[in-house]
């Protein structure tokens, strides 16, 4: 490996910088959505049970208690129960607008990353080539294979890490978008479900 990075050239070095950096995103986002991770129907049933009861203390506090952008939503509806239904709706998507910037966080540089590695690949292809023909052209069109090798393995080199690179971060980026996409989808469920749950209580006391 560090053969391959001695003779890729300076552009390599900034591939496994790149490499790095993307590597430190992923992790990140995978830690986040590890941590926000709750069953959004146990939360709903549970909560559901206590407002059924009337103890909307004891919901707000089961609420509180729980993790995630899911949760952090139904908080902000139960912290304002008394409020008519449509306001309540208002509340559920407005806090649900709030977490999104949350669960893109790091998003739009994860796929910065995977945009910017082949466009990398590509400056040291492009040098390895230059230096190809300086070659050819400074033994007046007969260069040895040997003085042509160097700026060819360099370009060979960028060009594939600069795709490995890319690739992966991009599949990271495409699967971690679907996880927002579809936490957006369950925050939206949750809050008019919980809306839907205050306010049947009120229309039975």
């Amino acid at each position: 490996m560090l053969q391959l990075v001695e003779q890729g050239g300076p552009f390599v070095w900034v591939l496994v910088a790149l490499a790095f950096v993307g590597m430190l995103l992923v992790l990140e986002r995978a830690f986040f959505f590890q941590k926000v991770r709750i069953n959004v129907g146990d939360l709903l049933l549970g909560l559901a049970n206590h407002i059924a009861k009337g103890e909307f203390a004891e919901a707000v506090h089961e609420a509180a208690r729980a993790p995630g952008p899911t949760a952090r939503v139904v908080h902000a509806v139960l912290s304002r129960k008394n409020l008519p239904r449509r306001d309540l709706r208002d509340v559920a998507q407005e806090a649900g607008q709030l977490e999104v910037p949350r669960m893109e966080r790091n998003l739009r540089a994860l796929y910065g990353v995977a945009l910017v590695a082949p466009l990398i690949g590509m400056l040291g292809t492009v040098s390895g080539l230059v230096k190809t023909f300086l070659a050819v052209s400074e033994e007046k069109g007969f260069a040895s294979p040997a003085d042509m090798a160097g700026g060819v393995y360099e370009s060979l080199i960028t060009t594939g890490l600069g795709l490995a690179v890319a690739v992966p971060v991009y599949l990271f980026y495409l699967f971690f978008y679907g996880r927002v996409k579809r936490m957006v989808h369950r925050i939206e469920r949750a809050g008019i479900e919980v809306v839907n749950i205050i306010c049947d209580a009120r229309d039975k006391a």
